[in-house]
This record gives C-alpha cells, structure tokens and sequence, in this order.
C-alpha cells in the first residue's frame, strides 16, 4: 500500500530547503515527503496521485499555492483530497502585517485554510513539528487509521451493527465500520471463529465479539465491578461537557465521584466536529476530542464511569441520595448533579426512522462523513451544531444542504458560523422548508420537501440526511418533587424559591427544587446552549457541593422517616 503524502509548496528556495530536511528526515519513513517551488506542478501531481487512489495526508502551502487562480488553488486540493489537512506557510513576523494577518483570518474562518505554519527555522524547531504532527494525528483520527481503532463488521448498515458503532461514537472510541462481504469485512471475519456472529466487533488486542449485548459493550468501554463498595461523595449523570468538567474538578478536588451516562462522553457536543470558540483551542477542536480528553483527565484524577447504564429513580435516603440504576443497583451520594443534557428531537416521519443508520443519522456527521465523497447531503437544523456538521460534510460531500424553518441562519446560529456557511460553494440554505417524507432502498435515496410558503412539495436525490433540530431534555425518569418547565427543563436557584423549595435556606444557584441535587448543562432550563457554558457550570456545581458538604447551614436535612444510610447495609 502507497504511504499518504505529506506535501509543500513555497515560493522560497531556502525555506524550501529547510522543510525538505525537517519533513524528510521526521516523517520520511511514514510518509512520501513532496516539497515542490511551483504551484501548477504541484495541483498537476495532487491530481495524479488521486487518480492513483491514494492519498494526501497534509498540504503545506506558501503564498505561491494560496494566491493561485484567484485564492483557487487550495480549493482544488480539497477538491482532490477532501481528507488532507490544508495549513498557510507563514514567516515569523506575519502578525505585523496588518493585510497578511487579516487574510489569514479571513482564510481560517472561512474554511480554505484549517490554520497556519510557522516556516521552520535553520535547525532544530520542536516548535514546527509540534504543529505538523497535530495536523496528522488529526488526519489519521478522522481516517480511523489510530492504532486503538475496533472493528466493526456487519451484515447491513443499520440494525443492531449501527447500535453498536453510536455505542463507540457515544464513548470517543476510534472505530471502523465495514460489510461482511467486502474484502475487508472478509479478512476481519478470517480473524474471528467461524462460529461468531454478526455483527462483529474485533478489538485491537485481537479478541473477538459476536453480536455483544449492552453489558458486554460496557465492559468494553471500561464499567467499574462493583459499585456498592464505594461510598461516593457525588454522583454526576450525564458524561457532556457539564458532567464531564463537574467529574475534572470535582475528582481533583478530592471528591469521590462517579459518572453515570447511558451512551458515552460528550453528550451533543460530540456531534460537532469543529468548535472553533472554545477557549485555548486557537485551531478549533472537535466535540469527540475535547469530550475524549476530558474524560482521560478526569480518569487519571481517579472518577470512575459507568456507560451504557442509566438511572432510573433518585430519591432521598437518611442523610444520603440514593439513585437506582437500570440493572437494579444502587449507589448512594451525599450530592447529585444532573447534566444528562438532552437529544435531538426527532423527525416523526416513519419512512426516514426505517432508514436510521441507514442514511438517516440523529446527531452530527463526524463518523459518516468519510463515506460520502460524490455524494448528496442534506442536514435538518438551523442551530450551531448543524452547521458545523455542514462544514464538516462540505469537505467531503459534492453538495450539502441545510433545511430550516425559519427565514434565515442567523436567528440561531454564531455569526462565524453563518460567515463561513455563506462562502463555502457546495453549501446551500434551503429556508421556510421542513422534511415531510423519503425513501429508499435499504437505504436512503430521496426526501421530500415541503416550503412553507406555497406548501409545494418537492422530491430530491439524498444520500444522507443528519437531523439536529433542537432537543429534549432527560428528565422524564426524576422524581415529581424535582420541578420542571413546561418542555421538562430543570428549574434550579431562584426559580425554585418558593412553592416547590422545602427548606428555610434559600436554595444555591444551580440545586433544583430537590435538596442536594443540582442540575448543569442544557438540562437546565435556560441555560445557555454552548459547550464553553456548560463547561463552567460543571465547575460552578462543584464549588456549590463543597459548601453542601461542609457548611451546616445549607447542608440538606435527613428525612425524619427516612431510613439512615447505615441501614442500607
């Protein structure tokens, strides 16, 4: 198999010596180091080597790249090679060019460019290969070429080998998905007894499992034991960004905590495939990565998960909270935060459930991307997690199309976000429009089209259609004393003072009607639905369970009927 290829194009013979010997002698042995002078060979042997059916991993372009045909020319190496990571070759001082610097922005925000290279300097620069080896550990994450990849073999896309690749979706473990009867799919099954059934999943330590159940896949994703052995000092539900930071702080801090979450980490936020304002992340971050990071963090400060599980009833219990888990466990906390977040609402068309995981997919388009090169794509939603699955699609997808209600993008989505949308050619906004039926053969070919203003309806070739068109909250499973909205949001702080709150203390900002229990996140009503706002009300909820464990004055009272926890054995 060809190695992928790592290219260069700059103007400069000196600087083009120097990227010579630092990619040559780094990454040589992995990848065919180009480093061309000019810019029209370069798109000629881009175009030969995806005739050839290989692959570019990482283009490197000076301004003689950048400025050809108009600002075309790195658009027609995404065109050639929609996986390659594209980054603007720039010298040191850049940044004191007020026009340089404004185009560059203009570049990164628009999508041409993913970010910039500092040029290497004579000698050793860590510096560079720092942001060169970013690049391509982010191509290979995207490409399902990491080391740590599962398999996942199937009959057919949909069913249960779906279920299982949304179970490793939900948990940011790299995976692959591939036909029985493909050439792959039959070198994997080679791997597996003959006896195993579908659909398979192959582990990177070689074993094998047929057609697992959810307790298996928990395994997989790392479930602790045995949970009655633990006294825990908080319980988190829900492994989203709110959950996910409440687990980091409150682990560091010297909580006992455990996280509950009935599909993985990163809630929604693992469906955007690039958050580009989320803070210290200059080059953008993808939901799946900032969720995998965070959980690896809160890991090694000692949280333990507990995936494919979810609660099932909370109650008070002594001087303790008490929830119980859908296997009939239960583990006790002396706090809870809920940040369970909440899913997409759902389309309600029949004919497209049939075809879920079939080209039907709820949620972002990270892991389905990849397959749609050529193809038709259409993305149901008007907020910031749809358009950023356009973007993503639009790297791969010959054209993309974004359905909404309303009038325009703006009304829900960030203004970056709408900018970037607006410049991207095989990007088009279809307003006043909603999803009214589809079909396909085994999968999804058409969908119908119905436009608000005269009610036409109109059916249009699709290969794929990605649904985020608001969501609702999990709340249906708490207790009635925990207060709600009309839509199920939680009522926390001063919304609860009053009727539904029990104590003689006012109730801390976040804790909900319930005593003890706080609620982070977009399960909050009225929060604000960005992941940077979740992240810091995860931390919030901490410091507040600190002052309930430690401060009497707020601490919440024991049921005088309730057995103690001592009796829970």
């Amino acid at each position: 198999m060809s190695l992928p290829v790592l290219f260069a194009v700059y103007e400069d013979e000196d600087v083009l010596d120097r990227l010579r010997t630092q990619l040559g002698t780094r990454y040589g042995h992995d990848y065919r180091v180009q480093c061309l002078a000019d810019p029209d060979e370069a798109l000629r042997l881009l175009a030969e080597i995806a005739a050839a059916g290989e692959e570019a991993a990482l283009v490197l372009a000076g301004n003689v790249l950048w400025d050809a045909d108009g600002g075309e020319g790195l658009e027609r190496v995404r065109a050639l090679h929609p996986h390659a990571k594209r980054a603007l070759l720039v010298p040191p001082d850049v940044w004191t060019n007020h026009a340089s610097a404004e185009a560059i922005r203009d570049s990164i925000a628009l999508g041409r460019i993913d970010y910039y290279v500092v040029n290497p300097a004579p000698g050793l620069d860590e510096g560079f290969h720092v942001a060169i080896t970013s690049f391509l550990l982010e191509w290979a994450s995207d490409r399902r070429l990491v080391p740590q990849t599962i398999h996942v073999v199937g009959e057919e896309w949909s069913g249960r080998a779906y279920e299982l690749r949304e179970v490793l979706e939900r948990c940011a473990v790299p995976h692959a998905f591939c036909l029985a009867d493909s050439d792959q799919g039959r070198e994997l099954l080679g791997r597996a007894s003959p006896e195993t059934s579908l659909p398979l999943i192959l582990l990177p330590n070689g074993r094998a499992l047929g057609n697992p159940t959810d307790a298996e896949m928990a395994v997989v994703a790392g479930a602790p034991s045995d949970l009655a052995a633990h006294a825990f000092d908080v319980v988190i539900i829900g492994a989203g960004p709110a959950g996910l930071s409440a687990a980091v702080y409150g682990s560091s801090e010297g909580l006992r905590t455990l996280v509950v979450d009935e599909g993985g980490i990163g809630g929604q936020a693992r469906s955007s495939s690039l958050i580009r304002n989320f803070l210290g992340f200059p080059k953008g971050i993808s939901g799946s990565l900032l969720a995998e990071q965070a959980y690896e963090q809160a890991s090694v400060f000692g949280t333990d998960f507990l995936f494919m599980h979810r609660a099932t009833s909370l109650a008070r219990v002594g001087d303790r909270l008490e929830l119980t888990i859908v296997d009939g466990r239960r583990v006790t906390a002396r706090a809870v935060i809920l940040a369970a977040g909440a899913t997409y609402r759902r389309l309600g068309v029949p004919a497209l459930e049939a075809l879920t995981g079939a080209g039907v997919f709820y949620g972002g388009a990270a892991s389905e991307a990849h397959a749609l090169s050529g193809k038709d794509a259409f993305v149901a939603g008007g907020g910031n997690s749809a358009g950023q699955a356009a973007l993503h699609l639009a790297r791969y997808a010959r054209e993309v199309t974004i359905v909404i209600r309303g009038d325009s993008l703006g009304a829900g989505m960030s203004h970056y976000l709408v900018r970037e949308i607006g410049a991207t050619p095989n990007v088009t906004v279809r307003t006043e429009t909603v999803i009214t039926g589809g079909a396909g053969e085994g999968r999804l070919e058409r969908l119908v089209l119905r436009h608000g203003a005269d009610g036409e309806e109109t059916t249009v070739a699709a290969d794929a259609l990605f649904v985020l068109i608001g969501a609702r909250p999990h709340t249906d499973w708490l207790p009635a004393e925990v207060a709600r909205d009309e839509r199920g949001f939680l009522l926390t702080g001063d919304e609860v003072a009053g009727g539904d709150w029990p104590l003689d203390r006012r109730p801390l900002p976040l804790e909900t009607s319930m005593p003890g229990v706080l609620a982070a996140g977009d399960v909050r009503h009225a929060s604000v639905k960005r992941v940077a706002s979740a992240v810091g009300e995860g931390s919030i909820a901490i410091q507040l369970v600190h002052g309930l464990l430690t401060d009497e004055r707020v601490r919440p009272a024991a049921s005088a009927d309730a057995p103690s926890s001592a009796a829970l054995g």
